[in-house]
């Protein structure tokens, strides 16, 4: 039952799966604010392996199958806006599994490429992930695969939770004040949140999402899922609707202290923020959440932020035009 789940036990989820993928994965650095200064601080989520945070996740829910022997004889099948797929191929090409991945159409096509490399099965359908997650859902059923959700699920969940414990371990207990974290389907600040909450319950927890593309948070402040429009976002990341029974919903709204939406301008001025004076080329999702911290910043005083940087996975193209722009 959803009442059962509780920070706490997400915290001793993380803990076992950290154990069981910390070999696979970068700890990722902290890194200071060039702009904020000892005010800010980056968890650089952009350096980890495969580039974005989303392997820690998938690595948790394969370790997990292949540890209970579900991976043999089995056909998975994921849906992901990219670095969910990306990851997943990652993880089954070192643990096993037939893997098919369902992307949107519009799919970066560095992310398409990355995906492809692995030489899994790609199968492109729908004009958002929320669409694709819901044509892999369907192929579950009708073919028999065992379906791997980017978000709505407790192993994907307590991986992406693992940042949370790195961030303990570096900093200790109380001594953040904010962590500003993106929102999409809801699987990163679900599992950072809860670690985070169970150990130390006055950390602020800030929910950015992208106007273009908003479910969960939306969902969020009208207090249940609701469906909302989906327009094209440079935070493409977090496009996309959620599960209607999506158990990211009941942890973000007893862990999720503050939600915040950003436009597209604030998502590039955030982008050529961390290019042009952090130097670092991030993707949309990870601006985004420094656009959040930006709104409010001036509100915060001397308190101690971070900033979750989820992944550098940008076409080269597209940070061409930007920079450019």
């Amino acid at each position: 039952m959803i009442d059962e789940i509780t920070p706490e036990k997400i915290y001793a989820r993380s803990v076992k799966a950290y154990a069981q993928i910390s070999n696979s994965i970068y700890k990722t650095p902290l890194l200071k604010s060039k702009i904020y200064g000892d005010s800010l601080l980056y968890k650089a989520e952009n350096f980890q392996n495969t580039g974005s945070f989303k392997v820690r996740g998938a690595l948790s829910k394969i370790t997990a199958m292949n540890a209970s022997g579900q991976l043999t004889g089995v056909k998975l099948i994921t849906a992901s806006s990219g670095n969910h797929g990306i990851a997943c191929a990652f993880a089954a090409s070192r643990l096993g599994g037939d893997l098919t991945v369902v992307l949107p159409e519009n799919v970066s096509p560095v992310k398409l490429s990355k995906i492809k490399g692995y030489g899994v099965t790609v199968i492109l359908n729908g004009q958002e992930s929320g669409l694709a997650e819901s044509y892999a859902q369907a192929l579950a059923k009708e073919e028999g695969y065992i379906y791997i959700s980017p978000y709505n699920d407790l192993d994907v969940i307590a991986g992406q939770g693992t940042i949370g414990l790195e961030l303990i371990e570096d900093l200790g207990r109380s001594c953040v004040n904010n962590i500003f974290v993106s929102m999409g389907g809801g699987g990163l600040i679900s599992g950072i949140s809860s670690v985070l909450k169970a150990v130390n319950p006055d950390v602020k927890v800030w929910g950015v999402s992208s106007l273009n593309s908003c479910t969960l948070g939306d969902s969020l402040k009208t207090g249940r899922i609701i469906e909302t429009d989906h327009i094209e976002t440079l935070a493409d990341g977090v496009a996309g609707g959620i599960d209607a029974d999506t158990i990211t919903f009941d942890i973000t709204k007893n862990t999720v202290d503050q939600l915040l939406w950003c436009d597209e301008d604030e998502i590039i001025s955030s982008f050529l923020k961390f290019a042009y004076q952090e130097h670092q080329i991030v993707e949309g999702s990870a601006a985004l959440a420094l656009a959040g911290y930006a709104k409010v910043s001036k509100d915060l005083g001397d308190e101690t932020s971070i900033v979750l940087v989820c992944g550098s996975n940008i076409d080269k193209d597209l940070a061409k035009k930007i920079l450019s722009s």
